[in-house]
């Protein structure tokens, strides 16, 4: 196994633990490896040698090739250009990333409707590229301008409209499909 699966298949086994909706206490107990360590595994803070990826596989009812193909599945470098729209959306709006992915971006630019409430189950953070946007969150007003950003945490009711022609905002968040939680 080389550096590069080493440090990516972390992910594939958070993932897989994750579907099987397992511990880490669980996966150590069927592995024999620690709790800490497979944490660190997650985390890419450790490589596991091939023979804890065999005992980690096997604990997560998979083989050590099926968790180093989904790391390697997992690795994407894309580059969607400005005049680029990879996915079908209204007008004023575009996909800053192409796929389904743990990240969601979105770039809006002009007027949006300010009577419209969203909700997402995961963070997201609000960034003004240009012009000035005012969010209501949490009943609170907030003005924002060039290069200003905003975090929310999932669950916060928000709404927001531009108040300056030309303004684009861009929205990142973890993607809806993803449970984002601190297990």
């Amino acid at each position: 196994m080389d550096d590069k699966e080493s440090l990516r298949v972390g992910a594939a086994v958070k993932k897989r633990r994750r579907a099987l909706k397992l511990t880490l206490a669980v996966v150590a107990s069927r592995s024999g490896l620690s709790v800490p360590f497979l944490s660190q595994v997650e985390n890419e803070r450790a490589r596991p040698s091939k023979r804890s990826l065999e005992l980690v596989a096997g604990a997560l009812e998979t083989s050590a090739a099926e968790l180093l193909a989904a790391a390697e599945a997992a690795r994407t470098v894309d580059v969607v250009r400005a005049e680029e729209h990879p996915h079908a959306m209204p007008e004023g709006v575009r996909s800053l990333v192409r796929g389904r992915h743990q990240l969601h971006a979105l770039e809006f630019t002009g007027e949006r409707d300010a009577g419209r409430e969203f909700q997402h189950r995961n963070d997201e953070l609000l960034f003004v590229a240009d012009g000035a946007a005012e969010v209501e969150a949490e009943g609170r007003a907030y003005r924002l301008e060039r290069g200003d950003t905003l975090y929310l945490s999932g669950g916060v009711r928000h709404r927001w409209r531009a108040t300056e022609p030309g303004t684009r905002l861009l929205v990142v968040a973890v993607a809806e499909h993803i449970e984002a939680d601190e297990t």
